[in-house]
């Protein structure tokens, strides 16, 4: 029932680009053919929470230093079973963080995503590639909780201005997903 709640919730999201459209399409199959398995960790692919944090005035974005990627980026983790996807990336968020309070701007999905994971070792096993299936939410935080470091995760947790999600500090992917992400957290505030 829960997981029947989450793909309706994916399936009634409004694409606001081609790349969303697809990929919307794209997640919706996939979870229709494999079912609640995709809260699991399937080898091919499986289902992310994923959050976006600004400030309260939208100035900035809390970004974390991924060991896995060498490269700054949002917060987000695994389902691992739960199909309350918000409530992961909240969590992911303050675990990532340190922050204490994490907050929704809306309880509706922000974005999807389907997003490439290239083969790495994590705790000295090898995770082939795969793909996440993002859900992605707008959140907020007060800028001057404490900030602590996952060092299992990341190097590095800070606050950016808007105007970083450039193609000097990203890829071309990165740039384009954060751009969108930030606009979409500002139109909220």
């Amino acid at each position: 029932m829960i997981f029947e709640k989450l793909l309706s919730e994916i399936e009634a999201y409004a694409p606001q680009s081609e790349q969303e459209t697809v990929d919307q399409r794209l997640m919706a199959d996939y979870c229709r053919r494999h079912g609640p398995a995709t809260l699991g960790r399937g080898l091919l692919a499986h289902l992310t929470g994923s959050g976006f944090i600004v400030n309260a005035d939208g100035r900035r974005a809390l970004l974390v230093h991924h060991n896995q990627r060498g490269a700054w980026g949002w917060t987000g983790g695994h389902a691992d079973g739960d199909a309350d996807l918000l409530a992961v990336a909240q969590r992911e968020a303050r675990e990532e963080t340190g922050l204490l309070h994490v907050h929704a701007l809306s309880p509706h999905i922000g974005s999807l995503d389907v997003l490439p994971v290239f083969g790495h070792f994590k705790r000295g096993s090898w995770v082939p590639a795969h793909i996440h299936l993002s859900v992605s939410y707008l959140l907020w935080a007060d800028e001057n909780q404490p900030l602590t470091v996952k060092p299992d995760e990341n190097s590095g947790v800070s606050w950016f201005p808007a105007d970083y999600f450039t193609a000097e500090n990203f890829s071309p992917t990165d740039t384009a997903l954060y751009s969108k992400l930030m606009a979409r957290a500002v139109a909220l505030l």
